[in-house]
């Protein structure tokens, strides 16, 4: 089945024939679904914190981050920027002239207020002899866009959102890594003074990360007077996935070469896995917001903090206990207790023996924590929080997305449709284990939790294989707590425009 040269490019990849006979095999037979229990609420698996609790969390990160750990602030970067525009090339490739929709009339109407518009107006002088706005009064919209977006322009259409302007200061603009290593400051400061951040980014964009942190990082360092340790990682060769054409056989390009597609954000688990640190922080790349805003967003992200080491310093305790061999029936009652109430794990055993509980409790302390923000429903597109069935029939905490719900199961849409919170993608990950060690993360994934989407190559139909989501399947089998945090944490920008909201204004 496989030629020479299909052999040499798994090599070359790190891919093995048997990862591809598995991958294949999901295109014919397809990804289980998930059995949904119901939605995750207030009432069910959600913590709403009082003032007292706040202040007790907050007490426990503050203390955490003094005691000399390793922190790091973990931001999925890759994605280039082109959906943020798709609005603007459809207007390019349009048959008028003249802004016609909402979204083009908006943009051009206040073009003076986003934060790239200095910049851009300078590519219109270089490229056309005029600036931006004398061009719109001349009805010249589209070179406008073009400037902005083609690569003889500014090329933002073709950049990573990290890269580009997204919000205005006195002095000097900022871009989304700036409003990260700012950010990271604020909650992710060791007792040294000292902010680890890292960036997964592409290959090749790397370098353009590289120089903007150097231009930039000893300002911040002396403005904020802190030292940034930056770093960075490409996702990984050997998580791309086999694309295949619509009879499921091996897509071949023109010249016969098989076709791999990265695997989607879930492949990250890997660079996560490479990562030595205590607690990682994860919140993409786009979820930014200005200096004004920050106090409140670093908040609650030293209060999932603060609940993360809190609990998982518990369950390191018991299974210090259990490791032990002196752990009573009343201890072992006030462990599976834990696991019940303070972590939302349900099971359907019965332990005829202490050393059979014993066994249970292990296996579900003896794993990465994560504590996840969610934020009341606002109708926003993306995953929800969950208590599903897992694959050893217990029910737990589970991020999911709409491609995992069976759509002929009533009872499973009915519960997506109306969930009351949804995913920011804002989480604390505790990743050592109780002696010290580093978990192994990608043992802990649910490999039957990816999905197949339809692109497309050359004019050719094709499907896609993704891997389990990074935060859904590739984190299944973590420890999961959520925290109900406010939706003005949740300030993403989908659409250029979305920078004109006041959150980013």
């Amino acid at each position: 089945m496989y030629t020479q040269q299909d052999l040499e490019l798994l090599r070359e990849k790190g891919i093995s024939p048997e990862q591809i006979e598995t991958q294949l095999n999901y295109f014919s037979t397809g990804f289980p679904f998930l059995t949904i229990v119901s939605a995750a609420s207030v009432e069910k698996g959600i913590i709403r914190m009082n003032k007292e609790e706040e202040t007790t969390y907050l007490k426990a990160w503050q203390d955490y981050l003094n005691s000399g750990q390793k922190i790091t602030k973990f931001v999925p970067a890759s994605g280039a920027a082109s959906r943020m525009f798709k609005d603007l090339y459809a207007f390019l490739d349009a048959d008028y002239e003249l802004p016609s929709t909402s979204f083009e009339k908006t943009f051009f109407n206040q073009i003076q207020q986003f934060a790239f518009f200095v910049l851009l107006d300078e590519t219109c002088k270089e490229m056309y002899g005029k600036g931006a706005v004398a061009l719109c009064e001349e009805d010249r919209y589209k070179e406008v866009a073009a400037a902005l977006l083609y690569h003889d322009g500014l090329d933002y259409g073709n950049l990573p959102k990290g890269l580009l302007l997204f919000h205005s200061y006195p002095e000097g603009n900022r871009t989304p890594v700036g409003e990260h290593l700012t950010e990271g400051t604020l909650y992710a400061k060791t007792a040294e003074n000292r902010v680890d951040v890292h960036f997964t980014v592409s290959e090749e964009h790397k370098e353009l990360f590289e120089l903007l942190v150097a231009a930039r990082k000893l300002n911040y360092q002396f403005k904020l007077g802190v030292t940034f340790s930056v770093s960075y990682s490409i996702q990984k060769p050997s998580t791309d996935t086999i694309a295949v054409d619509m009879n499921n056989e091996p897509f071949r390009e023109d010249d016969g070469t098989l076709l791999f597609r990265p695997g989607g954000h879930g492949a990250l688990i890997e660079n996560l896995n490479d990562i030595d640190s205590d607690v990682i922080f994860i919140k993409n790349i786009d979820n930014v917001v200005p200096d004004r805003l920050k106090d409140q967003e670093a908040h609650y992200k030293r209060l999932l903090g603060g609940i993360l080491v809190t609990l998982q310093q518990r369950a390191h305790t018991y299974l210090q206990r259990l490791e032990s061999g002196e752990a009573d029936p009343d201890e072992l009652d006030e462990m599976l207790a834990f696991t019940e109430k303070e972590l939302t794990i349900t099971h359907n055993q019965k332990f005829d023996t202490d050393e059979a509980l014993k066994d249970y409790l292990k296996r579900k302390l003896d794993r990465p924590f994560r504590v996840c923000g969610m934020v009341k429903n606002a109708g926003e597109p993306g995953g929800g929080p969950f208590l599903a069935v897992n694959p050893d029939g217990t029910v737990s905490l589970q991020i999911m997305e709409s491609s995992q719900i069976n759509r002929h199961d009533a009872k499973a849409v009915e519960a997506f449709k109306n969930g009351s919170h949804f995913n920011p993608v804002d989480v604390a990950c505790g990743v050592k284990r109780y002696q010290g060690d580093k978990f192994d993360l990608t043992k802990f994934v649910d490999t039957n939790t990816g999905f197949i989407s339809h692109k497309s190559k050359d004019g050719r139909e094709l499907k896609a294989l993704e891997l389990p989501g990074l935060w859904n399947g590739a984190m299944s089998d973590w420890n999961t707590i959520f925290v109900e945090v406010p939706i003005s944490t949740f300030n993403p920008v989908k659409t250029v425009n979305d920078l004109l909201r006041p959150e980013h204004q």
